[in-house]
């Protein structure tokens, strides 16, 4: 391998969850925050979790809400 050409690897980079959990790992990065883990994901916990990133659930909200008012009105029609 040529020297001074790789990132430099840390064995216990620590991953910060926002749920609180935190634990250890080896990567290129000292310290990585992420959303969600292991512990919190809905499909290890069983419980459904929303996780809202710029208001991405509110918006698909009012597309549902706007699509069921369309089909009742279709459907008055006929």
């Amino acid at each position: 391998m040529k020297k001074d050409i790789h990132p430099k690897y840390y064995d216990k980079a620590k991953i910060t969850c926002a749920c609180g959990n935190v634990f250890e790992v080896g990567s290129t990065i000292e310290s990585i925050k992420v959303d969600i883990c292991s512990k919190c994901h809905p499909f290890y916990t069983g419980k459904q979790k929303l996780i809202d990133k710029a208001g991405r659930v509110e918006k698909f909200q009012t597309k549902v809400a706007k699509a069921t008012k369309l089909k009742k009105k279709t459907a008055k029609k006929r």
